[in-house]
């Protein structure tokens, strides 16, 4: 038997993306670089820091859980009364880095939240590309 009241969701974003992996992660752990295709934010790729995601419409409070430079990060995304974890994972192939991004988390009483992930997470991921083909 299942308890549904326990049972979560997730939203799971893959892309095929021409750059090592090197690139990619810098993109995901230098501020100013989150910062073009995520948010304003205070992160440092160390466990255990606490790092807020701002934007017009409120922010997210999270938490470093892994660091493993080049290959995954993963850190808590907590707001109002939704606590998540985002997971991002690159394994370099023969024509660059397939790049998964993981939100697990949602209860199913938060269909709006998981809803916007599902559309927002692919937007953000987007924009992240946008902000590699520009980067050295």
């Amino acid at each position: 038997m299942t308890n549904t009241a326990t049972e979560t969701r997730s939203v799971v974003v893959e892309r095929e993306i021409p750059y090592p992996p090197e690139k990619i992660w810098r993109a995901l752990t230098q501020p100013h670089l989150i910062e073009e295709w995520l948010m304003k934010n205070n992160f440092k790729p160390v466990v255990d820091h606490r790092f807020n995601l701002s934007a017009d419409w409120g922010g997210v409070d999270c938490q470093v859980q892994t660091v493993e430079p080049n290959k995954t990060l993963s850190y808590t995304w907590d707001t109002k009364d939704l606590e998540s974890v985002v997971t991002w994972t690159l394994t370099a192939t023969s024509t660059g880095t397939h790049l998964r991004m993981e939100q697990t988390g949602f209860r199913s009483d938060q269909q709006p939240y998981y809803r916007g992930a599902t559309v927002g997470w692919p937007r953000f991921l987007a924009a992240l590309e946008e902000v590699l083909a520009r980067m050295d």
